[in-house]
């Protein structure tokens, strides 16, 4: 089954990466605005898209400040039975390093680490590699930078901007 897997430093705190991605403030200053969503295991969180299309998420998983896990329950025939999970690491520079040297670059290039951590996601359990796969892997990567501009500025760039690279389309 195809897997989109994608890893990025967050020069935040643990809890406030947690926070963004587990209330419904958070997740519609990042991901898409008007976004329902209460921290707590088999509740259902709800996306909407414009004012015909929605996706929902069952909540599988709340660790604070480490691991959310969701399951598509509603929205594109595609999405539908696909998880999704963001696990947070906020180990110290060496640590991080030692256990992923993939991310050497994305360390170099940061200010200061020392309170931030690093957020893996994945959206897995694709049927097969698609148009919308593909579609899918690369706007999730859009998204991930909003969430990270949103915990180290406050302002994201959610749907319908994520494409944008204009600064106007910052959400306030």
């Amino acid at each position: 089954m195809p897997n989109i897997h994608q890893e990025l430093i967050i020069e935040a705190t643990a809890e406030k990466i947690y926070d963004a991605i587990t209330t419904a403030e958070g997740l519609s200053s990042w991901w898409t605005p008007g976004s329902i969503a209460i921290p707590k295991v088999d509740s259902i969180a709800m996306f909407p898209f414009g004012p015909t299309y929605h996706k929902e998420m069952k909540i599988e998983k709340l660790s604070p400040s480490k691991q959310v896990k969701w399951n598509c329950i509603a929205g594109a025939e595609e999405w539908i039975g696909t998880s999704l999970s963001f696990t947070i690491h906020p180990e110290d520079n060496k640590s991080l390093l030692d256990s992923h040297p993939e991310i050497l670059g994305q360390l170099q290039q940061q200010k200061d680490f020392e309170k931030g951590a690093l957020l893996v996601f994945r959206h897995d359990d694709w049927k097969e590699y698609t148009h919308m796969f593909a579609e899918c892997s690369y706007t999730w990567g859009q998204f991930l930078r909003s969430l990270k501009l949103y915990c180290e500025t406050g302002k994201g760039r959610p749907w319908p901007y994520q494409h944008s690279v204009e600064k106007d389309y910052l959400h306030a």
